[in-house]
């Protein structure tokens, strides 16, 4: 801690002490203070001190540095809401919107939410789902957006699916590099469940497919072999493990059926990703390589996607990897997928910035690029960047590409194998933003809009540099 600034943190550690489920008597014995004492820091009576910091870091294995400053991703989220005209005439400043987050991330976090619900349900009205006076209202939130807030709440990481996922490997006895035959013999023998690859025309819709009656697993030819891997670890995991999912997705409170339902495979999805990659054996090998994704996984037969993605849950308490933030675009830079083990920088209302090169990363399809990037909070990333291809298997011509862009805050790329070579104390750094709408950096020439907090500049004499100027 610089100086002798005091730190009140009594939102996060209330935040920190419910994720964990322990009372305030059980967390203050494990602090070695009292109760009262605690009490009293959870209200901001009392700044944390450095004694009680590292008492927490030793009891809870936290990273200081994350509880102790600002969090990127809800001081973002926050400043997206506000940036809203409605609040035009509040005037709400950065420094306000610190001070709720530093105060209450709870609190934060429900007008996040709240804000999305209005977003949500003024998109319903518009395509006629909804009624504006509600009485025809369906569910305003949608499934894939609760899915993807759930999971950011929890870093992206679940101890109970890890460890499922262990006993599973283990009762496998596989080939890491080569799991697909014990996979699909252990279907055979402990579910009576046959394997297939069946031709697209068959499959028509469907690249998996799974015949309850029939007892047969049906997998479209157009799968590349990590895929198939993929597919029938996921099909074993519902089978083996389908009644701890079920418990697993009630107690995370979906809140209708269908959010239920993706939670589920949502959840089935990550119990198959583990089963490939053990949590112990592939942070090692990614620890030992400098996080070589290429080396890694040629060594667990992973898709490149499938090992960006792995890598956004190391998670584990007192062994955890480098935290990533994942995101998978299109060439028009819609987002399909979304995850981050820690900060995540961009919006969560909208794509990317167009100054990321993810999006460069189209014109040199299968190389990796990398960049360092700096948000308007000051806070800098290093990111890399490459294609995947999006297989489609029903027609020619619908087989195309997708990003993959990865990324971790600066202090950590000395780790990564693909940041050596460079210059980290004093490195070349490109501005970026949130959703343009919400950006307020001045003169980007690659702006899309104009940001909806500010009056545009409009100067029949002169041409600014970017086409959508406005007043500072």
């Amino acid at each position: 801690m610089a100086g002798d600034k005091k730190l009140f943190l009594g939102g996060r550690l209330r935040r920190l002490r419910r994720d964990l489920g322990l009372t305030q008597s059980a967390t203050a014995e494990q602090l070695g203070v009292s109760a009262s004492y605690l009490n009293l820091l959870e209200r901001n009576q009392r700044p944390v001190t450095a004694q009680v910091l590292l008492r927490m870091a030793e009891a809870f294995d936290i990273d200081l540095r994350a509880l102790s400053t600002d969090d990127p991703g809800g001081g973002a989220g926050l400043e997206e809401v506000f940036a809203d005209g409605m609040f035009a005439d509040l005037r709400v400043s950065r420094h306000d919107i610190a001070e709720l987050l530093e105060a209450s991330p709870d609190l934060s976090e429900a007008i996040i939410r709240l804000y999305r619900g209005y977003l949500d349900r003024g998109r319903l009205i518009d395509l006629g789902a909804v009624e504006r006076n509600g009485e025809t209202a369906a569910g305003t939130s949608q499934p894939t957006d609760w899915v993807r807030d759930l999971a950011a709440s929890h870093r992206n990481y679940f101890e109970e699916l890890e460890g499922l996922a262990e006993a599973l490997s283990r009762a496998l006895n596989a080939d890491p590099q080569d799991l697909g035959p014990g996979l699909r013999e252990r279907l055979q023998q402990a579910h009576g469940v046959q394997t297939r690859v069946m031709p697209a025309e068959v499959m028509s819709a469907s690249l998996r497919r799974y015949d309850h009656h029939r007892k047969r697993l049906m997998l479209s030819e157009t799968l590349s072999p990590a895929s198939r891997t993929f597919s029938m670890a996921y099909q074993l995991g519902l089978l083996e493990h389908g009644g701890d999912l079920n418990a697993l997705a009630d107690r995370l409170t979906p809140p209708d059926r269908a959010s239920r339902q993706l939670l589920k495979v949502f959840l089935a999805n990550y119990l198959a990703a583990a089963v490939m990659t053990p949590y112990g054996p592939f942070l090692e090998a990614m620890e030992a390589t400098g996080y070589d994704i290429e080396r890694v996984r040629a060594r667990f037969g992973l898709s490149f996607e499938q090992a960006a993605q792995r890598l956004t849950t190391l998670g584990r308490s007192g062994q955890r990897g480098v935290p990533f933030f994942m995101v998978r675009v299109d060439a028009a830079g819609n987002i399909s997928k979304r995850f981050a083990a820690g900060a995540f920088p961009f919006s969560r209302f909208g794509g990317t910035c167009p100054r990321w090169n993810i999006h460069d990363s189209f014109k040199t399809p299968g190389r990796m690029v990398t960049q360092i990037i700096e948000t308007p909070d000051g806070e800098r990333y290093f990111t890399l960047a490459r294609t995947v291809r999006r297989i489609a298997g029903l027609h020619s011509g619908q087989e195309d590409q997708l990003a993959i862009g990865l990324g971790c805050e600066l202090r950590y790329a000395s780790k990564l194998a693909y940041a050596r070579g460079l210059d980290l104390t004093s490195p070349v750094v490109t501005e970026v933003g949130p959703a343009c709408r919400i950006c307020e950096r001045p003169a980007c020439p690659q702006r899309a809009a104009a940001p909806i907090n500010r009056t545009m500049l409009i100067d029949e004499m002169n041409k600014p540099v970017s086409p959508f100027a406005f007043i500072a």
